[in-house]
């Protein structure tokens, strides 16, 4: 078994981001594999985000930026998550147990986390390789949350201490008819756009995470004019 499934994607040093994709695969590596009782999950937001991975090589290639792109399941683990995460290794989804995860022992948890380990370490060694200033998370969520409706947003631009970046942003991207929100529909002040957030502190850069709802993130059209209007952005330098 190997831990190697991170997509890297070389790009330009002097590009102005970075870009990761936490959650851009619903594939499970030998020698897991999806049970018939977790069926249901697999074309779901709960296995990856929609659409987030082809977003995240659309903007990179845009701006000749270097990326990092899990590829693995976050039901496998959960890169965008700390180890101490409740749902760090998620049990249930939607009121219903995941069969994938249940009964774990810690040798088991511990083959997982070599998923995890390897995730950030490549991101760690893409940060050395570059002097992006921004790390830049893609994501999509679903539009339909357990109790939750969410037609009144288009795109999240979440954050936690990059706040005037982060209206920058926003202002950006809702000038091109997007109807966008800081911080929804999940806040990076609560601990959410961990993965960037986490290099970024550790190597004196700043993070922001998008999220593209996914019924517009399926959509290539869509997904490409939100690429070309987040490359355009003016990005620090």
């Amino acid at each position: 078994m190997s831990a190697n499934s991170t997509v890297r994607i070389a790009g330009s040093s002097s590009a102005p981001i970075i870009v990761t994709c936490e959650h851009a695969s619903a594939e499970l590596p030998e020698p897991w594999f999806w049970h018939a009782e977790d069926a249901w999950l697999v074309d779901t937001h709960w296995a990856y985000d929609l659409g987030a991975a082809a977003l995240a090589t659309a903007l990179a290639a845009r701006l000749e930026a270097p990326a990092v792109l899990a590829g693995f399941s976050r039901l496998l683990v959960d890169p965008n998550r700390p180890p101490e995460s409740p749902s760090f290794i998620r049990t249930a989804a939607d009121g219903r147990a995941v069969k994938l995860n249940e009964n774990l022992t810690e040798e088991e948890r511990a083959r997982r986390t070599q998923y995890w380990t390897a995730y950030h370490e490549a991101v760690a060694r893409t940060v050395s390789e570059t002097t992006a200033p921004v790390l830049f998370a893609v994501h999509t969520f679903t539009p339909h949350y357990p109790g939750e409706d969410r037609d009144h947003i288009e795109v999240g631009v979440l954050f936690d201490s990059e706040e005037e970046l982060a209206h920058a942003m926003a202002s950006h991207i809702a000038r091109a008819g997007w109807l966008v929100h800081l911080n929804e529909p999940y806040s990076g002040k609560r601990g959410l756009i961990y993965a960037v957030d986490r290099h970024a502190r550790a190597a004196g850069r700043r993070a922001l995470e998008i999220e593209l709802r996914q019924d517009l993130a399926k959509n290539s059209d869509k997904r490409n004019a939100l690429a070309d209007c987040i490359a355009e952005f003016s990005w620090p330098k």
